[in-house]
């Protein structure tokens, strides 16, 4: 078949968190109509009318399933499915990479690397591209992987896997350990919320990403670790790290805290190479200063409604008139999904001064000024 510029996309999981986003980026970000299934949503299309009718068919399903439900699409499109295009956003390629290679669609396998964000791109996210069996449908797919706007990174099934192994199951394996300790120890000093007063830098990172984890569905973190085949040696090979730290430590003589500063410290550091050191400790410097600016007492928020050449001039030009004084400014994003600027000030900034400040934004309807708490 000939490639359509403007293909008609099915997706199958089209109720899922996956499947709603990609939804609204195919029809609004690319133009396209969507259609989809999903046994959650009563009215979405039958399967065999998705496989049927749908020129790109996308797996948006959970990793348990994945395989078992390509099989039944093959054996639904039976052949038909020829000169179309499969692609699937699992957490895990090599296994729905292979069951799909089974049909005789064109086959790619996608994997963002973060939640279904907020935003209506992947932009300043990274996916792994896994290219299988890709001849008709590249330029199409270099169109979607533009329109997507993520660090786009290519690899085979096998080593995106192997590599997931400690990117995902390891860093989710280790942070969820981290909670289980700090349950354990609840009793001794309290809930987290106790000991978020004493916090460093690092442990308030570690703490978001505990609850970013629990917060989140806990199917996708069990799969990751089980349906992983690399997962349970990374995990194992973990476990044997924090062992042998555990016995040194226990031992607590020079001769351990030798050993610890060779095989943890030296050795280590030695490994990552100074090029990476450098590069993330000035990450970590850069979070803690943005974490430090957040913690500040003294700020606003503002959403710029209309996203135009000069809005922040405008606003920043009302504080300058009212000579108020800022001493950080980042945009981010409301758990709504809002973009707004979030601007602190010094603890003795002048408050009727930034009264008068707010009261000119509304009053000029230069931006939405945010309940305290809402960004």
């Amino acid at each position: 078949m000939e490639v359509s510029g403007r293909p008609l996309i099915g997706i199958v999981g089209s109720a899922g968190a996956y499947g709603r986003w990609l939804q609204r980026f195919f029809q609004d970000r690319m133009g396209l109509q969507v259609i989809g299934h999903d046994p959650a949503d009563v009215s979405s299309t039958g399967e065999a009318d998705l496989v049927r009718h749908a020129d790109v068919l996308v797996f948006s399903i959970p990793i348990r399933r994945t395989a078992a439900v390509i099989e039944r699409y093959t054996a639904l499109a039976a052949g038909s499915e020829a000169g179309k295009l499969w692609l699937d956003v699992t957490s895990i390629k090599s296994v729905p990479v292979d069951t799909m290679l089974r049909s005789r669609a064109e086959v790619v396998g996608l994997h963002p690397m973060t939640a279904p964000p907020k935003a209506p791109t992947l932009k300043g996210r990274v996916m792994v591209l896994c290219e299988a069996r890709l001849d008709q449908w590249r330029t199409w797919v270099d169109r979607l992987v533009h329109a997507l706007d993520a660090e786009c990174v290519r690899a085979l099934p096998e080593q995106h896997d192997r590599v997931m192994a400690l990117v995902q199951a390891m860093v989710h394996a280790t942070h969820l350990a981290q909670a289980g300790v700090l349950r354990g120890q609840a009793a001794q000093v309290g809930d987290l919320a106790a000991v978020m007063p004493f916090r460093s830098a690092s442990f308030e990172m570690d703490a978001a990403v505990m609850a970013r984890i629990l917060s989140l569905n806990p199917a996708i973190y069990e799969d990751i670790q089980f349906g992983n085949p690399h997962a349970g040696e990374i995990l194992r090979a973990l476990g044997e790290q924090i062992t042998r730290m555990a016995s040194l430590v226990g031992d607590g003589t020079d001769a351990a805290r030798a050993h610890f500063r060779d095989e943890f410290l030296r050795d280590n550091r030695t490994a990552m190479g100074d090029a990476a050191l450098a590069e993330g400790n000035y990450s970590y410097e850069r979070i803690g200063y943005l974490l430090a600016d957040l913690a500040g007492a003294k700020a606003l928020s503002v959403h710029l409604p209309e996203d135009r050449p000069g809005s922040l001039r405008a606003l920043l030009d009302v504080f300058e008139r009212h000579a108020v004084s800022l001493s950080s400014i980042h945009s981010s994003r409301t758990p709504e999904g809002d973009v707004h600027f979030r601007i602190g000030f010094d603890a003795e900034v002048d408050a009727d001064a930034l009264q008068r400040t707010i009261d000119d934004i509304v009053a000029n309807q230069l931006g939405r000024v945010l309940p305290q708490g809402a960004a």
